[in-house]
This record gives C-alpha cells, sequence and structure tokens, in this order.
C-alpha cells in the first residue's frame, strides 16, 4: 500500500483551513475558554472518526454481508460528490441543513464541536469510506497503525487551524480559501475515479482486460 496516499486524501476530504469560516460563524459568540474547548473536541472527534473507521470499518460492511468491491465503488462515487461540492468552494461533507443545525445549536447554548463542524463539516461518509478502502490495502499491523496515525495527523491540523482561524481567515480571505478548497478538490476528484477504477475491475475483469488491450 501506497502510504502516501491515504493521508493525502485525508487531509483534501477533511480540509479544515476550508472549514474555518464555520468555525468562526459558530464560535462568535462564544469566550476564548467556550471557543478552545471547541477547537479541543473537534479535534479529537476527528481523530476518533478516523481511528475506529481504520480499525473497524471493514468488520462492519463485512458484517452486512457488503464486498469491498461495491464499497469502493460507493465510496468513491461518495469522495466525487465530495470532490465536485469543493470544486464549487464548498466542504466536502457539509451541507446547508448542516449549517442550519449549527446555527440552532449556538443560539441554544449547545456545544457545535461534534455536530456539525467535526461531523459532517469535517469528517463524514466520504472520510469513513476511504478509510475503510484504505484499511482493506493494509498487509500488516504497522500500515494499520500508520493510518491511525494520519487520523493524528489529520487532529493536530484540525487544532492548528481553527485556533489559528482569525489570521488564516484574515490572511487569505474567502478568495483564498475557495481556490485552496478548488485544489484540494481535484486532488480528490482524481484519488475518487482510481478507487472507483479499482473497484469496478474487481466487480468486472473484463474491464481489465479490455484496458489491456
Amino acid at each position: 500500500m501506497d502510504l502516501l496516499k491515504p493521508l493525502i486524501a485525508l487531509l483534501a476530504i477533511v480540509n479544515p483551513i476550508g472549514v474555518v469560516p464555520f468555525f468562526i460563524h459558530f464560535t462568535q459568540g462564544l469566550d476564548a475558554q467556550q471557543r478552545r474547548h471547541t477547537i479541543r473536541v473537534s479535534s479529537f472527534t476527528a481523530f476518533c472518526v478516523i481511528s475506529i473507521s481504520a480499525l473497524a470499518g471493514l468488520q462492519v460492511i463485512e458484517f452486512f454481508g457488503i464486498s469491498l468491491a461495491s464499497f469502493q465503488v460507493g465510496g468513491g462515487t461518495l469522495l466525487l460528490i465530495s470532490a465536485l461540492q469543493m470544486l464549487n468552494a464548498q466542504p466536502a461533507e457539509g451541507r446547508r441543513e448542516d449549517v442550519s443545525e449549527g446555527e440552532q445549536k449556538v443560539d441554544a447554548g449547545a456545544s457545535i464541536a461534534v455536530v456539525p463542524l467535526t461531523i459532517p463539516l469535517l469528517t463524514g461518509p466520504a472520510t469513513i469510506s476511504t478509510m475503510v478502502i484504505y484499511a482493506d490495502q493494509t498487509r500488516h499491523w504497522t500500515q494499520r497503525a500508520a493510518l491511525v496515525g494520519y487520523g493524528v495527523v489529520v487532529g493536530l491540523a484540525t487544532y492548528a487551524s481553527f485556533s489559528a482561524a482569525g489570521r488564516i481567515a484574515r490572511w487569505l480571505g474567502q478568495t483564498g480559501i475557495n481556490v485552496m478548497t478548488r485544489l484540494m478538490g481535484l486532488i480528490l476528484a482524481a484519488l475518487a475515479v482510481e478507487i472507483m477504477a479499482e473497484g469496478l475491475i474487481k466487480l468486472f475483469p473484463v474491464l481489465a482486460t479490455g484496458l489491456v488491450r
């Protein structure tokens, strides 16, 4: 397994810098201590989602009797949809109703660290699918541990991005954030097509013969 691809895919999907505007919006009514708590919870939850998906995702799809090839095609489709959203400068895992839910939680004084900041704006179906697909490609426990380690990297990237949210927003501006989101979306689209192709070849081996010809 190419250990670099999962990390690139994760950073492209999660894209914490792209979620910075939402973080600023949802936490504008919080004091400094509450904001720091939100950052810690969001970062740790992102790590947990990625780690659990890497360690137990395969067992879950096996329990439901789903073949990995089918999961690759479905997961690749989700990634491609997320990539298309990012090419339109929208968060890969976010939807308008999720943003509305976050606004309601802020108004109610409830924590928005887990929903919607972490799930689904940072992590969601596309992230989980990616981890399950790459977990199947591991051949040694050290490779599985590396996937968990990437969860740590994403958690730290989230912590750093949210902690510097104000400076990032001033430095990049909305236009800069949109450009970065689109670039990450392009990378993610290429990875999604590759994952879908692998799944389709497993489901329909004749496709591989056709490609060779």
